[in-house]
């Protein structure tokens, strides 16, 4: 039963290899689960925001049992054996529809992808709490996320927990394969975004491509808009930061958590 009001969690994942490591990062991301249950019960449901639906339109699944997406290519066999079986949640579904009214449509055609699976594989790796996904619309901008994002906030005190997924620095295209920290570009764009994160400066996180670096930092959208859904969220709440580091060069999987 919840005890209290859910978090708000935003968390990078960077490679899908994600799902099968077991390091810092994946360690917190675990200890991060366990302390939302602890501290605020098991939630009904979780509302997944990610990347990799970047769709033309708000959307949001009703299926009974959404399918598992493998959406990446040429990585080990042993990656496209994990198994994240989630139910659907036909509750979370109808709040989300009576939250976001005629801005949202029910699409089935997607599921679960990795930008969630990879994530929650380590946060809840029973997969026994419902999941359903949110696409990220690619024909919005920044301030229309954090407007979203500001209307679903409502849904946390029924018991619902948001958890968002991208990297607030991700540039495929400028990977070092062989450099296990980020850049100097990395660090100035991520350093801004946690700072403005932080002190709860949200017109700077809006306004990202002010910040320094941001061309290199966010060639495009996709994966940096889940971060604005959780900021709406979760309304002058300072976040714990974690998981903050740089990798490959141009990834950051810096992570929050709202309300915890």
């Amino acid at each position: 039963m919840t005890q209290k009001r859910m978090p708000v969690v935003f968390a990078g994942h960077g490679s899908p290899m994600l799902a099968l490591e077991h390091t810092e990062v994946t360690r917190t991301l675990t200890k991060l689960g366990t302390r939302i249950v602890e501290e605020c019960g098991t939630p009904r449901a979780i509302l997944a925001v990610s990347a990799h639906w970047y769709a033309p339109g708000t959307f949001v699944q009703s299926a009974a049992h959404p399918r598992q997406v493998y959406d990446m290519y040429g990585f080990p066999h042993e990656l496209y054996e994990v198994d994240y079986p989630v139910d659907g949640s036909a509750e979370l579904t109808k709040a989300v529809q009576e939250a976001l009214g005629d801005r949202v449509a029910i699409n089935d055609n997607w599921g679960i992808d990795h930008g969630t699976w990879t994530v929650l594989v380590h946060m809840f790796p029973k997969a026994d709490i419902p999941v359903v996904q949110l696409s990220v619309d690619q024909g919005a901008g920044a301030r229309d996320a954090y407007e979203v994002g500001r209307t679903l906030e409502g849904l946390r005190d029924q018991g619902f927990l948001i958890v968002a997924s991208g990297n607030t620095v991700h540039n495929l295209g400028m990977v070092e394969w062989d450099n296990e920290d980020g850049t100097k570009m990395a660090h100035h764009f991520n350093d801004a975004v946690v700072d403005a994160v932080k002190h709860r400066v949200d017109e700077a996180a809006i306004a990202y491509e002010k910040l320094p670096d941001a061309a290199y930092a966010v060639p495009t959208p996709d994966h940096y808009l889940p971060l604005l859904y959780c900021l709406g969220a979760a309304p002058g709440e300072e976040p714990r930061v974690f998981n903050n580091v740089c990798t490959l060069g141009s990834i950051a999987m810096t992570g929050f958590a709202f309300g915890l």
